[in-house]
């Protein structure tokens, strides 16, 4: 398993230690992911997925799962991520007809 959010496409980055004596290594920059359960509305379920705090804040702040996929970029999103987005989108196209 990849240490990516899901839903942000945040990873791995990597950088150097610098000493005072301005010695320099190589390290990673991890991102903040935690396992959480999200609920879509507009289809009912729950899913378990694996995001980054900052992408976790940017779904609450955007009014749930369902609202944030909607105004995301396909190529940030996993590829659940986007089977997800692609089952949310008809089903509010359905509701909208109807």
């Amino acid at each position: 398993m990849s240490r990516m959010c899901e839903l942000s496409g945040k990873g791995v980055q990597s950088g150097n230690n610098v000493s005072h004596a301005n010695n320099k290594t190589k390290r990673k920059f991890l991102p903040n992911l935690c396992h959480v359960t999200l609920i879509s509305d507009a289809l009912g379920q729950r899913f378990r997925l694996r995001v980054s705090a900052a992408a976790l804040r940017s779904v609450e702040h955007r009014g749930g799962l369902d609202a944030f996929l909607i105004k995301a970029d396909e190529s940030e999103l996993s590829m659940r991520a986007r089977l997800l987005r692609r089952q949310i989108v008809k089903k509010t196209a359905e509701a909208a007809a109807a």
